[in-house]
Formats: structure tokens, sequence, C-alpha cells
């Protein structure tokens, strides 16, 4: 397959992703993220020499006949995939020909100030935007933006983009120690998160080489986090080889914990012992706790 097109790879939180990547030979991204996988470059506001739409959508067909039982397909880039100049054009196209798959973006958001980039993002399928930080101080440490670009503004947007979508949204949050791993921070980060609802809220931490010298925290950190996020969707992000200690909770436990956060079926997975999963169950085929589904993680909520 050609640099245009990868996959597909088993996304945990996706399902089966058919990935295209709308700049497929260099990075072209508005942040410079020190956590990025890509090395460093210098954030940009255009894509160059982009991809032609026909290309793109020729060798998704292509994929498909190969390939069945693709979950999404997901628009991505080595950079900022909003930047893409016929991206309205290609999500039409790619609408015509994705089979009951889904379309997926991985975006920062940046461009969510954009009236024209909301009006186009709101056609696809599920749309995940990046918020690591809500105050410009530590936004311009952990994402080495675009000059000119604020924080607040980019709220402002992604606000705006949740009146005008009817579909799931899912906002990231990647954790950087000693940067946007503060009680305070999150605090912050959680009214902002409050006010925009999003269906979705993944956190996680450095779990690849990044650009730049920078860690990440811990999974019982990155769980201390989470909990200031009370009453968010938060599905967490835990590495393949944690694991912690099988935890009894009684129904009155278990409640109380989803009522403050619903839990991932990650999150029992990892936490809770057999007899906790059972009492669970218990709960769930009493009508008081129901399973809910945003863009592929299943929560377990209150009714």
């Amino acid at each position: 397959m050609s640099n245009l097109v990868f996959g597909p790879i088993t996304s945990r939180r996706f399902g089966q992703s058919l990935g295209i990547d709308l700049s497929p030979n260099t990075k072209q991204c508005n942040f410079d993220c020190v956590y990025c996988e890509l090395k460093g470059a210098k954030p940009v506001d255009t894509i160059l020499n982009p991809p032609l739409v026909e290309d793109i959508v020729d060798e998704v067909k292509q994929a498909q006949i190969k390939y069945k039982d693709i979950d999404v397909i997901t628009l991505t880039a080595n950079g900022e995939p909003t930047l893409y100049p016929y991206l309205k054009k290609l999500i039409k196209e790619l609408h015509i020909i994705k089979n009951g798959s889904k379309l997926l973006i991985l975006s920062n958001g940046a461009t969510s100030t954009c009236r024209d980039t909301r009006d186009i993002l709101k056609e696809i399928d599920i749309v995940k935007l990046s918020l690591d930080c809500v105050t410009q101080k530590c936004f311009k440490k952990i994402d080495r933006p675009l000059k000119g670009l604020h924080v607040e503004s980019i709220i402002e947007g992604i606000a705006e983009f949740r009146k005008i979508y009817t579909k799931e949204l899912v906002l990231e949050v990647l954790v950087v120690e000693g940067i946007n791993d503060k009680e305070s921070e999150f605090e912050a980060l959680k009214d902002v998160l409050t006010s925009i609802k999003p269906d979705r809220i993944d956190i996680g931490t450095i779990d690849r080489p990044p650009a730049y010298n920078v860690k990440g925290i811990s999974v019982e950190r990155l769980k201390e986090l989470a909990n200031i996020l009370t009453g968010l969707p938060v599905s967490i992000a835990y590495k393949k080889d944690y694991s912690e200690i099988k935890r009894d909770f009684t129904k009155d436990d278990i409640l109380n914990m989803i009522d403050k956060r619903p839990q991932s079926f990650d999150d029992v997975k990892i936490s809770f012992s057999d007899h906790s999963i059972s009492t669970l169950k218990e709960l769930v085929n009493e009508g008081n706790i129901h399973v809910k589904t945003v863009a592929g993680v299943k929560f377990y909520k209150l009714s």
C-alpha cells in the first residue's frame, strides 16, 4: 500500500482503522508538541504539495477490496489534517464510498476557531480534538503552537463546534510530567470540559519516544488526575503492561464511584475483582447502571 493509505491497524478505542495521511511526505502542523512522536518541526499554517482527492479515494477503494470489516476511516497526517486544503471535497467523496465504516478525524483542535472548518468537521462521524491545557502559559509550553494561536480562542471554537455538532465528539488530553500534571490545571480543565460536554474524554500520557526531552507520568498519577474530572465520561489510556491489585467493592462503593466518574470497561477489567464484577453485573441487571458506547469505548454509567 502507498504512503497515502495505511493499515488497517487495531485501535483499542476505535476498532479496525484504515488511515489516510494527508501530509505523507513531511510533518506539517500548526503545533510542535513536545510529546509528538514525529521529529520537531517549525509550525506552519498550511499543507504544501497536498495529495489529490482522487488519488486518496482510489487508494481507499483498493484497500476496501483487500480488507473487510473496517470500523473507521481515519483522517490524520504527519501533522494537522484540517490544514489539508481539499478536506471538504474529500469528506464528501469518502461518505459515498465508506461502506458502513465511520469517518474519524484526529485533530489538534486549533482550526476550530474558524467557522468554515467547524462547518466541514460537522460532516464527520467522529471528531477527536486535543485539549492538553486551558491556560495560555501551559498551552505554549506543551503544544508549542504557531505564533498567534491562543488557547482561549481554541476553547471558544470547540464550544461553538459542540453547539452545531450532533455526532460523537471526543476530546483528548495528553499529560506530560512537570507541565500539565498539576491539580490546578485539571481543575481549570474540568470547568471547560463540563461546559463543552464532549461525549468522551481520553486521558493518556507519553508511551512512545517523544520529539523533545520530556517524560510521561505514572498510570497511578493519571488516575488521580482523572478523578478530578468528576461526572465526566473519562477513558484512561492504560499502558499495555499496566496492572494493579484487583479490589472488592460493595454495591454502594460502585454506585458512588460511577456517580463521580463513569467507568470504562478497561477501568473495570484492571481494578475490579471477580466478585466486584459480579456485583456490577447485578447492578446492571437491576437497572441501576447501564452501558453506553461512545465512539467504540464502552462505559458503565448511572441510569
